[in-house]
């Protein structure tokens, strides 16, 4: 994160933060204390509207959130951005999805990270958009590939 001076982070919550059944590993837990710990700021921005669940979980990390952020509007990256009192280029939006998190924080020039879902399981309508995502994600790496 210094290296790239990043001063804070964006986290998503469904499939990066928890999995469907609303479960955090120690793993995740462990790391994000340990970000905290290193002085960078964390925020999360959620595309549910199920504000008790991004609640529960932003109270367990003892983070502020943002719940039905609409992304990949830019909207709630600026609101995170203007919580954590941070220029976007010191942000990093860390998430599962290509259409939504990472494209709306390189909409809003913000940093952005793309994990693994923690589930192959979605949401029906992340289902639906996860064949693609494939295509984008394969095709970037076969031109990583070729040097381009």
């Amino acid at each position: 994160m210094r290296k790239n001076e990043i001063e804070g982070l964006i986290l998503d919550v469904d499939n990066t933060l928890i999995d469907l059944k609303k479960q955090m590993s120690q793993e995740i837990f462990n790391w994000t204390q340990k970000m905290k710990k290193e002085g960078i700021k964390l925020i999360i921005l959620s595309n549910t509207n199920k504000k008790e669940k991004v609640r529960q979980i932003a109270e367990k990390l003892q983070v502020d959130y943002f719940f039905f952020a609409r992304k990949p509007s830019k909207s709630g990256f600026k609101k995170a951005a203007r919580k954590l009192n941070l220029k976007n280029e010191n942000i990093a939006s860390i998430g599962d999805q290509i259409f939504t998190d990472v494209w709306g924080a390189n909409r809003s020039k913000i940093y952005s990270i793309l994990v693994k879902p923690l589930e192959e399981k979605d949401i029906l309508i992340t289902k639906i958009k996860r064949p693609l995502e494939r295509l984008v994600i394969n095709r970037y790496l076969n031109e990583q590939k070729k040097g381009r």
